[in-house]
Formats: C-alpha cells, sequence, structure tokens
C-alpha cells in the first residue's frame, strides 16, 4: 500500500459518497445533539473493527452528547468520526475549532479537515495531542478554492491505542458561522428532491422474465452511469432516474416494449459526441462491454449504447474520480440514505445496481472473482427483491460482497451484523490451527481461566453444531480473499451469542468433554491476535540476529539500530501485523546496495471505465554507501494484509531475502470506500498490487518461500514455531 500521505488517503475511507440528500436549509450537527438510533446524524466512521465510535451522554463539554472513539481490538491503526459538509461554499479561510478531551492515547488524537480534490488538507499531526488531557479547545484554518472544490469533510480521529472525546465542534468562513453563508448553488443532481422521503416502488413477485429485465436495466444503468457524459456532468440525479423508469421495465410485456422505453429514458439525456474509443494502451483489464451487443437488445438499443460507449468523455465525473497521487478510485456524491425503510423495494435495488457496477467498472481485480460478474448480478435481483427486512437486507448485501473476494471488503460493526452473529463474547480466543478451532489464549485473564479451558484445547461444536459445519454457513458472510484468512477471521465468530451463556464440545490430549461458557460483552474483553507484538520495536537476538517488528518500527529509529544490526547474520522482519509507520523506503535504503523493482500497479479510468492499465515497477533500494550483506527472513501470515504485504515485497527484493511462514490476506491497495442506501459502508481495494512481472498478489497472497504454519502443540507449549525456523536457518548459514 502506497504511502502518499497516509492520512490524505486513509481518511478518505469514511467520506466518499456520503453526501447528504439536498435541503432547502443545510443542517449542521457539528455538536453530536441530533440523534437517531443512537447514532449522530449525519456522521459516520471508516468501519474499523479495532475501534468503537459511540456517543458519551455522561462526559460531555456541552449539550447532550460528545463523540467517542475508543481502541477496542488488536491492531492499533486509527478511526474517525467523519462529516461531509452538504455544500460548498464562497469564501478565502475555512476553520474548524472544537473540544478534545483524551484518555491514555498512544499515538495521537486531533481533529482533522480536508478540502477535495487536494486543495488543503490538516489532521493535527503536529499537535500530538497524546496521553490523557482534559477538555481543550482546537482550531485550525485552511485556504479554500470554490471554483475547484468537490466536498468538504471533517471530523476527529484517533490513531494507534486510547479513548478521544470530541465535542462542540465550529465552522466558521471568513469568520462568519457556517450555518450563516450561503452556499454556492448545487448541482442538478442534488436539487432533484423527487424521491428524497422514498423509492416510492414496490416490486411484484417477480416473473422470470422481470428477473432478466432488471438483470438488463442494471447493466445498462450503471452503463449510462459511468459513459454517459449528461450523468458525469451531474446534470441528473442518476438513482432517482432508476427509479422514474424501474415500474416502465416492470410492466413491460415482451422485450420490444422493455428496449423502446429504455432507449426513450436514455435519449433523454441528449445526444452525445464521438470520440471516447478505447485508448491503444497494453491493458491489465479491458472494460467488460460485449454484452452490449450480445444480450439480444433492439437495434436502436444496441445502436444507442454503442454511441455511448464511444462518447467523448473528460477525466472529471460527478459520482466518481481518482484519489491524486494513488489513483484509486473515489466515489462520491452517492447518497447514504440513512433512513432507508428496509421495505422499499426500489432502494434495495438501488443498492444492488450501486454495488455492482462499482466492481464492474472501478474493481481492479475483477478478473480473479472467478466467476461471470454478470452472472451474480441476475443471481441477486431475486435475492434483493425479497429481502424485505433489516436483517435480510444487510445479509443479502454482505454475502454479494463476500463474492468480490477481497479481504478488505466488509461491513464492519452493523448492528444487524452484531446481533446476527451475536453481540456476547466467550472470554477466550479461538484460532484456527492445523484446520481445527484451537484456544489460543484468553480476552479476560480472570474469567478467561475460570473456564477451565486450556490453550491448545480443540473445540469440536458450538451449541450442538459441529465446528466444521458451522464455519461452512459462516463462509458466505466472511468477505475474505482466500480460505487461510476467512478461517482466521471465523475463528473469533464461533463463540459468539446473544445468550448469556454457550455451550462448547471439547478434546485435549485425546479426552472429549463439553463446558458451559459464560458470555460477556466486547467491551468488558480483551481481543488478542496471537503473533501481534505490540511492546517490541526492535532487540538483538544472541550474537548472531537482530529482529525488527514491522508492526511498530519507526523509521526515524533506523540510525540509532543500523549499528546494532549492521553486522548481524541475519536481520528478521516480522509483518505478521499491519504497520502504524508506513517505513518501505527508508528501511530498504539502508538494506539494498542499489534501487531494485519490487511493484507493478494498475489503475482504472475515469474516461474509460473498466480499463486498468499497468504502470512500469517501482523500486526500493538506494545508492547511498549503506547495504545490508547479511540473510533477511521476513516473516507473514494470514494477518499480514495490505500495507503488511506490500512491505513484504519491498523487504524480499533483498538479494539474501527468504520469505517464510504461511500466504498472507491477499489484499492489497489503497481502500476504496462505498456506501450504500441504509448508510452501510464497505470498502474495496481500488488499485492493482503485482510483481514487477505482472505477478498477481490479489487472492494469492505474498506466497512464502518456506511454509512454516503452528501447531496445536506448539501453541500449548507457548512457542513461536516460525521465529523460531527463522532463528535456525540464519544461525545455520
Amino acid at each position: 500500500m502506497k504511502k502518499a500521505t497516509f492520512f490524505l488517503l486513509l481518511l478518505a475511507f469514511a467520506v466518499s459518497g456520503t453526501c447528504q440528500s439536498r435541503r432547502s436549509n443545510p443542517t449542521y450537527n457539528l455538536d453530536f445533539e441530533q440523534v437517531v438510533a443512537g447514532s449522530p446524524i449525519g456522521w459516520v466512521g471508516n468501519g474499523n473493527k479495532d475501534y468503537r465510535r459511540s456517543l458519551d451522554s455522561v462526559v460531555t463539554k456541552s449539550g447532550n452528547y460528545s463523540a467517542v472513539l475508543e481502541f477496542i481490538g488488536e491492531q492499533p491503526t486509527f478511526d474517525t468520526w467523519t462529516f461531509v459538509l452538504p455544500e460548498n461554499y464562497p469564501g478565502k479561510k475555512i476553520t474548524l475549532s472544537g473540544y478534545i478531551k483524551t484518555e491514555n492515547v498512544e499515538g495521537y488524537a486531533g481533529l482533522w479537515m480536508r478540502i477535495d480534490p487536494q486543495i488543503a488538507f490538516n489532521n493535527m499531526q503536529q499537535e500530538q495531542i497524546s496521553g490523557t488531557t482534559d477538555w481543550k479547545r482546537y482550531e485550525f484554518t485552511l485556504d479554500m478554492a470554490p471554483e475547484r472544490t468537490e466536498r468538504i469533510v471533517l471530523g476527529a480521529l484517533l490513531t494507534g491505542k486510547g479513548k478521544l472525546w470530541v465535542d462542540g465542534l465550529a465552522v466558521t468562513i471568513d469568520g462568519k458561522d457556517i450555518a450563516t453563508v450561503a452556499p454556492l448553488e448545487k448541482a442538478a443532481a442534488k436539487r432533484d428532491t423527487a424521491f428524497d422521503t422514498g423509492s416510492t416502488i414496490n416490486l411484484p413477485d417477480l416473473s422470470g422474465k422481470q428477473a432478466q429485465d432488471l438483470k438488463a436495466l442494471g447493466l445498462i444503468w450503471g452503463f449510462v452511469k459511468y459513459y454517459h457524459p449528461t450523468v458525469g456532468s451531474g446534470a441528473v440525479n442518476w438513482d432517482y432516474e432508476l427509479f422514474r423508469i424501474l415500474p416502465t421495465v416492470l410492466a413491460a410485456q415482451n422485450n420490444t416494449e422493455r428496449d423502446d422505453a429504455l432507449v426513450e429514458w436514455i435519449q433523454k439525456l441528449g445526444p452525445v459526441e464521438k470520440g471516447g474509443d478505447e485508448p491503444a494502451v497494453t491493458a491489465k483489464l479491458q472494460p467488460d462491454l460485449d454484452w452490449i451487443t450480445t444480450s439480444g437488445f433492439s437495434n436502436a438499443l444496441t445502436a444507442l449504447l454503442t454511441d455511448i460507449r464511444q462518447a467523448k468523455r473528460t477525466g472529471s465525473h460527478y459520482y466518481v474520480g481518482m484519489m491524486p497521487n494513488v489513483g484509486n478510485p473515489d466515489f462520491k456524491n452517492e447518497t447514504a440514505y440513512e433512513r432507508m425503510v428496509p421495505a422499499d423495494d426500489g432502494m434495495r435495488l438501488l443498492a444492488l445496481y450501486r454495488y455492482w457496477n462499482m466492481i464492474q467498472y472501478f474493481f481492479p481485480y475483477k478478473n480473479l472473482i472467478e466467476e461471470d460478474w454478470k452472472d451474480v448480478l441476475g443471481e441477486f435481483v431475486p435475492k434483493f427483491a425479497t429481502a424485505g427486512d433489516m436483517e435480510g437486507y444487510v445479509l443479502t448485501l454482505l454475502e454479494l460482497i463476500g463474492r468480490v473476494h477481497d479481504t478488505h471488503a466488509s461491513i464492519r460493526n452493523h448492528p444487524v451484523l452484531n446481533r446476527f452473529f451475536g453481540e456476547r463474547h466467550a472470554p477466550v480466543d479461538v484460532h484456527f490451527v492445523e484446520e481445527q478451532a484451537v484456544v489460543t489464549g484468553y480476552r479476560h485473564d480472570e474469567w478467561g481461566k475460570a473456564t477451565g479451558l486450556e490453550v491448545g484445547d480443540v473445540i469440536t461444536a458450538v451449541n450442538g453444531k459441529r465446528v466444521a459445519d458451522r464455519t461452512e454457513e459462516l463462509l458466505k458472510y466472511v468477505p475474505a480473499s482466500n480460505y487461510a484468512r476467512k478461517l482466521s477471521d471465523i475463528g473469533p465468530m464461533l463463540l459468539r451469542s446473544n445468550d448469556s451463556t454457550i455451550r462448547i464440545d471439547v478434546t485435549r490430549d485425546g479426552r472429549r468433554f463439553s463446558k458451559v461458557l459464560k458470555t460477556y460483552a466486547p467491551g468488558e474483553l480483551k481481543f488478542n491476535n496471537l503473533f501481534y507484538v505490540e511492546d517490541m520495536d526492535f532487540k538483538v537476538m544472541g550474537d548472531d540476529v537482530a529482529y525488527i517488528n514491522n508492526g511498530s518500527f519507526n523509521a526515524k529509529d533506523l540510525p540509532l539500530y543500523w549499528n546494532r544490526l549492521k553486522d548481524k547474520k541475519g536481520l528478521i522482519i516480522d509483518a505478521r501485523n499491519y504497520p502504524r509507520h508506513f517505513i518501505i523506503h527508508q528501511l530498504s535504503a539502508y538494506l539494498m546496495p542499489h534501487p531494485i523493482p519490487f511493484v507493478a500497479i494498475s489503475r482504472g479510468s475515469v474516461q474509460q471505465p473498466g480499463l486498468f492499465v499497468i504502470d512500469p515497477p517501482m523500486s526500493v533500494g538506494a545508492v547511498n554507501g549503506k547495504r545490508y550483506d547479511g540473510k533477511v527472513v521476513i516473516l507473514v501470515n494470514e494477518m499480514s494484509l495490505s500495507s503488511a504485504e506490500y512491505h513484504a515485497m519491498a523487504y524480499r527484493v533483498h538479494p539474501n531475502a527468504i520469505v517464510m511462514g504461511s500466504a498472507t490476506a491477499g489484499a492489497d491497495g489503497n481502500i476504496s470506500p462505498i456506501v450504500l442506501p441504509g448508510g452501510i459502508r464497505t470498502v474495496i481495494s481500488g488499485i492493482g498490487i503485482y510483481y514487477p512481472d505482472g505477478g498477481e498478489t490479489q487472492r494469492f497472497g505474498i506466497v512464502p518461500d518456506i511454509e512454516v504454519k503452528p501447531t496445536i502443540q506448539g501453541i500449548k507449549e507457548g512457542r513461536d514455531e516460525v521465529l523460531e525456523r527463522a532463528i535456525a536457518l540464519i544461525k545455520a548459514e
């Protein structure tokens, strides 16, 4: 994962496409006082499962609520509260202020604001607000550029561990409260308010023909959305145009009526200027548009769609852009419809069409889905049509997301999913070892030991259901890139329940027995990653070996440690974690004697949606008089995800490098957030990450040169068998 200003990229997680419905008077819930279902209206987060976002009615600076960010998980990275200002504004200076309180912050806390695209940004990193602090007011100011601004996003953030409270935010423009500043005129798409209160669509029990017609509509709606210049200009609200054409398509008695209606509908957008033929480039992926001529559409509809395919398009689009410096898609102006009623058939169908077409045109790994993505659209039309309650709707979305096979993609911390999988947890850690569900530790020392379970115990059944059967049930709801990562995600899910107890069957040293375990709220427990090292950045192991924890090592410490490691026989870089710092280039400059290519990146296109072109390979290393001549052993496993995989790829090009462990999570590339009706948020890997020769990393992961996996016996003995094997390899040199 390329750095390109960590927070500039990753703070986009929760904000791409969260524009709110148009109102005559914009509403600013900057004090968190407007609340629906326990959440402040208009505020979102980035879905990081290791952090909890909540409201606090006790610890406040003013009013009834403050907003809280708290680290509760395994891997400290960051999370945000995020608000998208609903308008664009005239002015020269915009100021964000507010109150922050912290508790035991390791990393930093702050306010943040960004003006897109790449106009101005501040996240208060320079303030280094950490530790435990009482309420204090902070503010900063950014320069505005209204003529170039697409949106303004702001909020609060917490990096690393700890807890943050934020309250009493305020925004001023040139010294005036933003509520008093008249916004600039909205795009025409935002002025369409016809379906602000719902789609008004009621689907019948679909006939086979109607289901096929809705599949065709999904194909055409998404194609026109991303290919027609009029839609790309923001001149129409394309969500609402779907609701306008749906009744006609459903009522069509035959294909001729359907196609005639679609031609009339599309022609209202106006004629297109030719000039958008596919560029003469060698592409990793070409747009999948053969269906235009192979679907049996009428001659008129086929000709119209072909003209749109060949239309002249600019690099600017109302619904999608490319993130500066990186090139992952930035899905924007996508209304969240947070108050969506699950029974709204049109909104559910919109969710399917929106997500499916984002994958169709902007997912760099669509070729690895392993089935025709168009068939998936047809399969899910009746599923979304009948998912009439919130649980059914969210689970159907999660199942659809799972078909993409991207570990980045999921729906995090949704209350419906928490209830479905279980809101309470047993106080023991469970991971799959040797493909068995094994107790690997305690989430609460006292309560865990009180269960009578021991590290190394194998759980064979939960509430009377075999673990193998429960695993099979859960697989479709775990959108991971490969089977090993799926098991890694399923392990902690096995002992979830909505009941106060859970019954399990266990084997220990060949003896079988049962246990009834108490369950607890997640806030009462600590969730552990077996191999996530937190309290050590660097150490020397005997006379021969140096060790770097890639999860916490900071490049600023390299000069301090270099003299201690440069003459060692071997260097172990432990990447079985997620790096807090982006140290690829700094560390590689000490390791490699000269630049060495390590990665090639593919990026999508706004002008030719569905086209992905691979850039020339990028290199790490430098000619600076420094080089490491010893053995470099990089440790990886299924917990090595995204940036960790990117780091491992870089270290692997060292002339004496060996990768050891097991295949990684298989999901690399900067993430692109997606918002779906109902305020449901997910992400995709937004750029393609390949070896310099074009070899795949997605789904396959970083495959080790020497495979070493933990064993149940090793878990019982508290050993790190992968690390032991790495040390032995170096000493045997």
